[in-house]
C-alpha cells in the first residue's frame, strides 16, 4: 500500500527529459515548416501535424509529472519548484504549437530571413534547455554547468529580442500590404516568445540550483 508513496526521483527526471525531447522536436519541425512555407500544402500540413503530436506528447508528460507529484511522498526537490518547472517547460511547446497553427491559419506562404533566424535561435535555446534539464538529476555536481547554460539561454533570448525588433522595424517600413503586415507581425512576436519561455525555464533552473546546492 505504501509503495506508491516511496521516493521516485528517477521517474521525475525521466519525465523531464522526455518532455524536453518533444520540445526540441517541435522546434526542429517548426524550423522545417518555415523552410517549407512556399512548398506544397500537404507538406505544410504534415509538419503542422507533427508539431501538434509533439505538443500532445509533451502535455502527457506534464500530466504524468503532476500526477506523480501528487502521489509521491519524497520528491527530489521542492514540490512547488517541480510544478513550476514542468509548467514552464510546457509553455515552450505550447507557444511553438501556437506558432505552427498561426502559420497555417493565416496561410503564410513565404519565409523571411528574420523568420528563419528566429526559428534557428529557438532550436538553439530549446536545445540548451534540454541540456540543462538533463543535468538536473545532480544539481550539486553540475551546478556551474547548469548556471552557465542558463546564461547561454539568456544570451539567445537577447538575440531573439534584437532580431525581432529589427524584423518589426523593417516590416513597418517596407511592407505595403496591411494584411501581410498583420500576419507577419504576429509570427515574429510568437517566434520571439519562444525564447522568452526558454528564459523562464532557465530562471526556474537557476532557482532550483541555488536552492539545492
Amino acid at each position: 500500500m505504501f509503495a506508491r508513496f516511496m521516493p521516485q526521483e528517477g521517474k521525475f527526471f525521466d519525465l523531464f527529459n522526455a518532455h524536453t525531447e518533444q520540445a526540441v522536436l517541435s522546434a526542429q519541425k517548426c524550423l522545417a515548416l518555415i523552410n517549407t512555407l512556399s512548398g506544397e500544402r500537404r507538406a505544410i500540413d504534415e509538419l503542422v501535424q507533427a508539431i501538434e503530436s509533439a505538443e500532445q506528447r509533451a502535455d502527457n508528460f506534464t500530466h504524468e509529472t503532476i500526477a506523480l507529484l501528487n502521489k509521491t511522498f519524497i520528491t527530489p526537490f521542492d514540490r512547488d519548484e517541480i510544478h513550476q518547472l514542468i509548467s514552464a517547460m510546457d509553455d515552450i511547446v505550447d507557444v511553438v504549437q501556437s506558432l505552427a497553427q498561426t502559420l497555417s491559419m493565416y496561410d503564410v506562404r513565404k519565409s523571411t530571413p528574420d523568420m528563419l533566424q528566429l526559428a534557428e535561435l529557438n532550436v538553439s535555446a530549446i536545445d540548451r534547455v534540454r541540456y540543462a534539464v538533463g543535468l538536473l538529476k545532480s544539481p550539486g555536481e553540475h551546478a556551474q554547468d547548469i548556471l552557465r547554460t542558463c546564461k547561454e539561454i539568456d544570451k539567445l533570448e537577447g538575440d531573439g529580442d534584437r532580431v525581432m525588433r529589427g524584423a518589426i522595424s523593417r516590416l513597418f517600413r517596407d511592407e505595403q500590404d496591411t494584411r501581410e503586415l498583420i500576419k507577419l507581425k504576429a509570427v515574429y512576436e510568437l517566434l520571439e516568445t519562444v525564447t522568452d519561455r526558454c528564459m523562464a525555464v532557465a530562471n526556474q533552473l537557476e532557482a532550483i540550483v541555488l536552492e539545492n546546492t
